[in-house]
């Protein structure tokens, strides 16, 4: 199936705005700028949205506005009022378990202890695409998880992440036009260390 919704998992407010756990916001933010797509507020999914017809096909993208937890009670809304399927959304989120700029798309999995896609798994169930950019591992196994993703990047984690930015945007174009299967063995190639592609 085709993708017709990206949606970037956050948490609203210029208090969230910098943290780990926002870089889906961010990466869906750059996606609209690229596209030429302004932000709505849309009160009955819980979500900003921006439309665009990239390559003719109509693309909804989705900052859930019920905080991080609540994802998939914006998402299972939205996807019910459109009539799609899981199928048809992908999901851009922080993960802590790849190296800070990686990458990586795939299908399925458990949650990994990620709140956000936990929610989702439990509104929508799983079959949605996940695109996760890693925002890199506590500094020490002591640290609160919560602390760690609600933190700001330092000054050099957000140059190399803005560095990123282009690549990313690039990715998610490229999952559009051809598809989750496709454009996971170019983007997981291409971002894997010598060691994972062995």
């Amino acid at each position: 199936m085709s993708i017709s919704v990206i949606a970037g998992l956050g948490n609203p407010g210029p208090k969230y705005q910098q943290t780990r756990h926002n870089i889906g916001f961010e990466v869906l933010e750059s996606l609209a700028k690229q596209l030429g797509a302004s932000w709505k507020l849309q009160a009955k999914c819980e979500s900003e949205i921006a439309e665009s017809t990239p390559r003719g096909q109509k693309l909804l993208l989705v900052k859930p506005q019920t905080f991080m937890n609540d994802s998939g009670r914006a998402l299972g809304a939205l996807l019910r009022y459109r009539r799609l399927n899981p199928e048809n959304l992908l999901v851009v989120f922080d993960d802590i378990t790849l190296d800070l700029a990686r990458c990586k798309l795939s299908l399925n999995g458990s949650d990994g202890g990620h709140n956000g896609l936990a929610d989702l798994l439990k509104q929508i169930g799983s079959g949605f695409g996940r695109f996760r950019v890693g925002v890199g591992t506590k500094p020490h196994s002591e640290m609160d998880l919560a602390d760690y993703v609600l933190s700001n990047f330092t000054v050099d984690e957000k140059k190399l992440l803005t560095e990123q930015r282009p690549t990313y945007v690039a990715h998610l174009l490229h999952i559009i036009d051809s598809g989750i299967d496709t454009a996971m063995n170019t983007i997981n190639q291409r971002n894997a260390s010598e060691h994972e592609r062995n």
